[in-house]
């Protein structure tokens, strides 16, 4: 079997960073191990150089399982450009920290390595073994603060479920291939459109697969580990939680949905409507409840997720439905990434000032740290979907995408208006905290250059993109998958 390895030079590059890396941690002293970190940043950086010499191609290797096409391309560019965001907000946080830098740079970039092979992965043992490269290091990054016994809890939480739901999902593929003879995802879709698609055995194995990934994106009921997982893990651990990893389960999930198991959409698109209003609806409800920042960034991010599962709720026998419905998907899952890293960003730089990440220590923030009140009320404030951010783009498409759909999608619209009028109560409280309620008088806060310059990028990046929406738009209606 021949091997393009032009197809998997970013992997093969992010590889050998993670050797070179390990091979630094064991022979540096101490005080030089966070020399590590720019060595990982060069890495992701001809990782992604290397993925950018893949723009326009087309490529299939390993006998198909393994595919290059500009959908994977896109998310490959996502992962690589969230990796040297999470990267630049770890390294002040976990050289101050005196942590086992080496190991934990390590262990990120496996977790990488899994992200950025997740979109390229077109059979059922590729996708899995993609989404287990993600989650494994993630276990134990989650607990990187041993001495805390709140990151302890925070990475025993996130294992016992994730193992959990793992082999839910495993047993769901075991099953998929019992009943169509293959793991291919067009030779599934090949025999789901065929009597095989009316069997109970195959729409229960299809139930099974979904509640897998349900978990990996942390859709209710699947989402109980992530509220006290990311307020225990280290903030720039909870950041990669939220937004990389997350991504790397919606590219499994559309992969899956949209080209394996298409020809059963009128079975599963009305249990994707059903996950993504207790989704969104429970995650706002109780963020409104919250007064610990990464605890509220948390749910909040299960109910993003509850947007973004909106448009598999929209899948149907129509190519062009199907295609609007896969490109809102991916718009708002690019937009997500920077609202919330940025947003991660703030906290991060935040982390002397407010160890404790209490909404109130945020009161005032204005005064003391005005770049990073300004810039994390451009995120809530596109979180929310408001003009003028991008978040206002990425729900009006998905929002497009209900209403053109017809049936149920208009009333799926209708809820995630009435959800995102809710997520303002918390939204708005912050930037009122931050900027109209006088706080203490005190220093102006010490916050890192490095972590400042990223969360103001990233705020310029949320306006620019509402500016010119084909900055982004354009991506999502080339990123079309290929089915080898």
């Amino acid at each position: 079997m021949p091997i393009d390895f032009h197809a998997i030079l970013p992997e093969m590059v992010l590889t050998g960073t993670i050797l070179v890396t390990l091979i630094f941690d064991a022979f540096l002293s101490e005080e030089r191990k966070w020399v590590t970190m720019p060595v990982s940043l060069v890495g992701v950086v001809a990782a992604l150089i290397a993925t950018l010499t893949l723009v326009g191609t087309t490529r299939v290797t390993f006998g198909g399982i393994y595919v290059v096409d500009p959908f994977a391309v896109l998310f490959k560019v996502l992962f690589l450009g969230s990796a040297m965001v999470v990267l630049g907000l770890s390294y002040r946080y976990f050289r101050e920290g005196r942590y086992y830098q080496g190991e934990y740079y390590t262990l990120l970039l496996a977790s990488f390595l899994g992200c950025v092979a997740m979109p390229s992965s077109r059979d059922l043992l590729m996708l899995f073994i993609s989404l287990e490269l993600v989650s494994a290091p993630g276990f134990l990054i989650a607990a990187f603060r041993k001495t805390d016994p709140r990151s302890n809890e925070a990475g025993l939480k996130y294992f016992l479920i994730g193992v959990l739901s793992s082999a839910v999902m495993l047993y769901g593929m075991s099953l998929v291939y019992g009943v169509t003879g293959t793991t291919r995802l067009t030779g599934i879709a090949h025999a789901l459109a065929g009597k095989v698609g009316d069997e109970p055995v195959a729409l229960a194995a299809i139930l099974f697969v979904v509640a897998g990934f349900a978990f990996k994106v942390s859709s209710v009921p699947f989402h109980f580990w992530a509220p006290d997982t990311y307020e225990g893990a280290p903030i720039p651990v909870a950041a990669f939680l939220s937004v990389p990893s997350k991504a790397a389960g919606f590219a499994g999930l559309l992969q899956l949905m949209f080209v394996g198991f298409i020809p059963v959409a009128h079975f599963w698109a009305p249990i994707f409507a059903v996950l993504s209003i207790l989704t969104m609806t429970l995650g706002n409800l109780v963020a409104l409840r919250q007064r610990q920042m990464v605890r509220l960034l948390a749910y909040s991010s299960v109910a993003q997720a509850g947007y973004m599962l909106l448009p598999f709720a929209l899948a149907t026998t129509s190519a062009t439905i199907n295609h609007d419905a896969f490109a809102a998907a991916v718009l708002y899952i690019l937009i997500y990434a920077v609202m919330s890293l940025g947003a991660f960003a703030v906290v991060v730089g935040m982390s002397r000032d407010a160890p404790g990440a209490l909404v109130s220590d945020y009161t005032g923030l204005i005064t003391r740290a005005p770049i990073m009140a300004v810039a994390m009320t451009t995120f809530l404030v596109s979180l929310a979907g408001i003009p003028p951010t991008a978040g206002f783009w990425g729900k009006f498409v998905i929002f497009q995408a209900a209403i053109s759909r017809g049936g149920l999608g208009p009333w799926l619209a209708v809820i995630m208006v009435i959800n995102s009028v809710i997520s303002l109560g918390y939204y708005l409280y912050i930037s009122r905290e931050m900027i109209l309620v006088p706080g203490e008088e005190g220093q102006r806060a010490s916050v890192p250059g490095l972590v400042a310059g990223l969360a103001l990028v990233a705020a310029l990046a949320v306006v620019v993109v509402f500016i010119y929406p084909d900055l982004f738009a354009r991506f999502p209606e080339g990123a079309t998958l290929v089915a080898p």
